[in-house]
C-alpha cells in the first residue's frame, strides 16, 4: 500500500504542519490585529457618545442614568479602556504613517517600535485620566 493511499483511507492519520504548533505571532501582527479592534471599539463608542448626546437633547432622566452608570466603577473602567483604545489606534496610525515614508522597516526597530508604542498609549490614557 503506497503512502498516499493510507492517507486517503485514514485521513485522520495526515501529518499536520508543525508551524501551527509552533508559531507564535509577531508582536508587529499582534498590534495590527490590535489596531482592527480598537478601530471597531471607537466606532461603538462614537455611537455610545451620538446616543448620549441625543439623551441630553431628548430625555434628561435617561441622561441622569447615562451618567450615573458612567460614574460607577464598571463605567469608568469602560471609559478607560475606550480611552487607552484611542491611544492605541492614535499611536498605531502614526507608525503607518511613519511606514509610509519608508520608515522603521528594520528587524530590530519593529519590535522596539511597537514596545513603545504601546508604552506611549499607556502613559497617555494615564495622564488624561490623571487631569
Amino acid at each position: 500500500m503506497s503512502k498516499m493511499s493510507k492517507l486517503q483511507s485514514n485521513p485522520s492519520a495526515r501529518p499536520l504542519s508543525p508551524h501551527l504548533q509552533v508559531y507564535r505571532l509577531p508582536l508587529t501582527a499582534m498590534l495590527s490585529i490590535t489596531h482592527r479592534i480598537t478601530g471597531v471599539i471607537l466606532s461603538l463608542g462614537l455611537i455610545f457618545v451620538v446616543w448620549v448626546l441625543f439623551q441630553i437633547v431628548t430625555d434628561p432622566v435617561g441622561y441622569e442614568a447615562i451618567r450615573g452608570f458612567l460614574q460607577t466603577w464598571l463605567g469608568r473602567v469602560c471609559l478607560w479602556l475606550w480611552t487607552l483604545a484611542l491611544f492605541v489606534h492614535f499611536n498605531h496610525g502614526i507608525r503607518h504613517l511613519l511606514w509610509d515614508i519608508g520608515w522603521g522597516f528594520e528587524r530590530e526597530a519593529l519590535n522596539k517600535h511597537s514596545i513603545v508604542e504601546l508604552a506611549v498609549a499607556l502613559i497617555l490614557s494615564i495622564v488624561v485620566w490623571l487631569f
